[in-house]
């Protein structure tokens, strides 16, 4: 692509007049381009993104194809809510990671969106879908993910500026005492354990959780509508855990919570409930490219319906 600097773009940053000469080109890849010897100015190499460019200065820019990474395609079923040339929106199933890491080579959410999707055009120059947000392992629901750059950075945006709307449904222990409220403590990294979050940390984050009471299961279990006002890791289980109301199921942040139910009949119902009873129901946003609002909803899966069912039919609650 060849363009000639306008007169409005007279002593701009180069990084920036390509950026405005060429929308798709987000500001961040254009100085990738230029630091990697993509772009010319009157047919001489750029030297830097922040060099200032004059009226009628000529710039190509040279887009290499997007490279493919190490991460091998899966060809696993997904449950696809809406794809197009911009995102991918998927209800995850529980028991799916979201991305390789750590030990964690393939059956991950970017595994399979590698062997679904045909028209990545890529990530910071790879082949390789954008994930801007994640749900834990153990949680289902609905995810968004970026096919390349443009998307990838509105939404990033989006998600930062909390302008996404996040609804959960969860199920806990004990009986709030509140049909509505807010917890808002911050989060960081457990002081001594470094694989769990606690409000209790050294180096805390805001994190604001909005909830409502959907249905009570007499004192001893309740089911939650969740609003996140913020995005932090395991903020959910942290929040209801710190306050005593941790997830059924949830063994790292609640798992002697169970001993709370004083009826053999009922431990035996929640036992076998084995993950953290908490599904992303609906995520909202601004397309990243129409700018449409969009909203994507995902119904609970069987085996939290199964347990619901259960527990609405047991009449022994304390």
């Amino acid at each position: 692509m060849r363009v000639i600097i306008p007169q409005k773009l007279d002593m701009e940053r180069l990084d920036s007049a390509i950026s405005a000469l060429m929308p798709d080109l987000t500001r961040s890849a254009v100085k990738r381009l230029i630091e990697n010897g993509h772009v010319l100015v009157n047919d001489k190499p750029a030297k830097k993104p922040s060099m200032k460019v004059k009226e009628e200065m000529a710039v190509s820019v040279s887009v290499p194809k997007a490279e493919p990474v190490a991460i091998e395609k899966e060809d696993v079923a997904l449950d696809i809510l809406y794809d197009d040339k911009d995102i991918v929106v998927v209800n995850k199933p529980a028991g799916m990671v979201v991305h390789p890491g750590a030990g964690i080579k393939g059956g991950t959410l970017v595994n399979a969106i590698l062997g679904h999707c045909r028209d990545l055009s890529g990530i910071g120059g790879f082949l390789r879908p954008g994930i801007v947000h994640r749900l834990d392992k153990g949680t289902s629901g609905v995810i968004v993910v970026a096919k390349n750059d443009v998307a990838h950075l509105n939404l990033s945006a989006q998600f930062k500026g909390r302008t996404v709307e996040k609804r959960y449904l969860a199920l806990v222990y004990g009986k709030l005492p509140k049909d509505s409220g807010e917890i808002n403590l911050p989060i960081g990294r457990h002081r001594s354990d470094r694989k769990k979050m606690s409000v209790v940390t050294n180096k805390g984050r805001e994190a604001k959780t909005y909830y409502n009471i959907k249905e009570r299961f007499g004192n001893d279990l309740t089911l939650v509508d969740i609003k996140l006002g913020t995005g932090r890791t395991h903020q959910i289980r942290v929040h209801f855990s710190h306050i005593g109301h941790p997830l059924v199921g949830d063994e790292l942040y609640g798992g002697k919570a169970i001993k709370r139910l004083n009826n053999k009949e009922l431990c035996a119902i929640i036992k076998t409930f084995s993950r953290p009873f908490l599904h992303s129901y609906r995520l909202g946003v601004v397309h990243p490219v129409s700018g449409k609002y969009m909203e994507f909803t995902a119904e609970p899966p069987s085996d939290m319906k199964g347990l619901l069912n259960e527990l609405r039919n047991f009449k022994s609650f304390g």
